[in-house]
């Protein structure tokens, strides 16, 4: 029998209060791409880390090759072959991409080497790469490519891959999965995470299911549905949100003539963006991410000023309002960033509910705070947005990266906002979480409110928004029924197809 490149026996790892992963036994082929499957809070996270040397497990052991297998630091386990792109990328904008891939190596050669290499590596697995361009200028899906190269320059045995498509287009899309199936055809295997579950269909070999840490079950993607995948993750049947009928009520936001300078040297200013929102409406704005989506949720949230009559909520100008005075007049905010822009790290879930919640939510009075208020509060949105947490005074950073995002989703949507501009709402959450927050956007749609969502998510924008609007390079377009749009025709206008129809430009 073939020995396994890496089996994995008994692995456990237990923190304060939860039991992360739960005696975890699996088995990656050589040349196969093999997904890992599971809720947020799965144990997905901490599994790779123990394989890339970041977490040491408390039990259990690994053999790569039938070798015994224990990495004390991710050097340890690139020298044994193994690579990780992250889902967060870790590059430096102000450098170029040869000096940043130069600094994730041991031992870089000289950088007119080094750049040979990277044209080369590049071209052959069709993701070229100039290896002279300042990654600030780069789009996400070349960022990409950049972590992809870093990783392919070490000639790994197993790259471990973590929601690598959740920035891109359907265009970039598949010429990833070309480079993948590339890599596997050669010889590499793939560890592969995603909560898409027809990507994973598309292109995955194996799975292995994970749910409360525990290994519960695998399955050959190609011969299983996404439904009884998802089924698996969760333990029961996964409901789709149901949008019913929903009549429109007048503008709730109208931004008109919008031209705001990105307070980044590498962001994307905003020229010229018109859009209305009515009462009752989903608004789905999609786009490549570096576009103006940070840029457009910070000057309608009141982070970045505008002219006062260039944003108008139910007719009033407040433009030239703060976020404070703008939640106080119902327009509420959820930023993309998660730890550190929607939620304080350090802070407790009940401190993070009083950040953005204390002025609709009346947690102050006479100038003090209202513990018990905002301790009950957050507790609301554990509750109806089922955050796994121990509890409210457990701190932002202790949560996994979709259990975070439904609290911050939640924490806006309870305060029963008149208009609310969401970004990625489901980024990194699973098949279970993001229907429900999708369904909590869509009854909050239903119950009168106005939603801009900004997603790079095409199957989310389809599925909850009523028109759509493509942003690239700082404009967008005029709005269209999404009623008739295909997602090809979305894509290409996050792309910013030639031709693509530019409102009021």
């Amino acid at each position: 029998m073939t020995v396994p490149l890496l089996s994995i026996d008994g692995l456990t790892k237990a923190y304060p209060g939860v039991v992360a992963n739960d005696h975890v036994s699996l088995e990656i082929q050589e040349g196969e791409v093999h997904a890992l499957l599971g809720e947020n809070g799965a144990g997905k996270s901490t599994l790779v880390k123990m394989i890339y040397g970041l977490v040491k497990p408390d039990s259990g052991q690994m053999r790569l090759r039938g070798r015994p297998f224990a990495p004390p630091e991710p050097r340890a386990a690139r020298a044994d072959g193994i690579a990780m792109v992250f889902q967060h990328f870790s590059l430096f904008d102000a450098l170029n991409v040869a000096e940043n891939i130069a600094l994730g190596m041991e031992d870089p050669p000289p950088m007119r080497d080094l750049a040979s290499r990277i044209r080369a590596v590049s071209e052959t697995y069709g993701l070229p790469l100039d290896p002279f361009r300042t990654v600030g200028d780069l789009s996400a899906g070349e960022r990409q490519r950049v972590e992809i190269i870093r990783c392919l320059l070490q000639d790994p045995k197993l790259l471990i891959m973590d929601e690598p498509t959740s920035v891109l287009t359907p265009q970039e899309v598949r010429i990833l999965f070309e480079t993948l199936r590339k890599l596997r055809d050669e010889g590499t295997s793939i560890l592969y995470i995603s909560h898409k579950l027809e990507e994973i269909r598309a292109l995955c070999d194996h799975a292995t299911i994970l749910r409360l840490g525990k290994n519960v079950g695998e399955c050959v993607p190609s011969e299983t549905t996404a439904a009884e995948m998802a089924e698996m993750m969760v333990g029961s049947a996964l409901q789709a949100p149901e949008r019913g009928r929903r009549a429109f009520g007048e503008i709730a936001l109208d931004v008109t003539g919008l031209s705001v300078a990105s307070p980044s040297a590498f962001g994307t200013p905003l020229r010229n963006v018109h859009l209305a929102v009515r009462k009752g409406e989903v608004l789905g704005i999609g786009g490549v991410a570096g576009n103006g989506q940070d840029e457009l949720l910070a000057v309608l949230s009141g982070e970045l000023p505008a002219e006062p009559d260039a944003i108008r909520l139910n007719g009033v100008a407040v433009g030239h309002l703060g976020p404070t005075e703008r939640r106080r007049l119902g327009l509420l905010a959820a930023p993309e960033e998660r730890l550190g822009h929607a939620a304080a790290p350090d802070m407790s879930l009940t401190e993070n509910a009083l950040l953005t919640g204390s002025v609709r939510e009346n947690l102050e009075r006479n100038g003090f705070i209202r513990w018990d208020a905002a301790r009950a509060f957050a507790q609301r949105i554990i509750e109806a947005f089922d955050v796994r947490t121990p509890g409210p005074d457990n701190a932002a950073r202790s949560l996994s990266g979709g259990n975070l995002q439904k609290f911050v989703i939640g924490r806006e949507v309870l305060q029963n906002p008149e208009v609310l501009v969401v970004n990625q709402p489901t980024w990194g959450v699973d098949a279970s979480a993001a229907a429900a927050i999708r369904q909590a956007i869509l009854d909050l749609a239903a119950g009168g409110a106005a939603v801009v969502c900004i997603s790079q998510d095409l199957d989310e924008l389809m599925e909850i928004s009523d028109t759509f609007a493509a942003l690239n390079e700082g404009r967008l377009s005029a709005p269209r029924p999404v009623e008739g749009l295909t997602v090809e025709e979305i894509g290409l206008l996050m792309g910013g197809a030639h031709g693509m129809e530019v409102a009021h430009v």
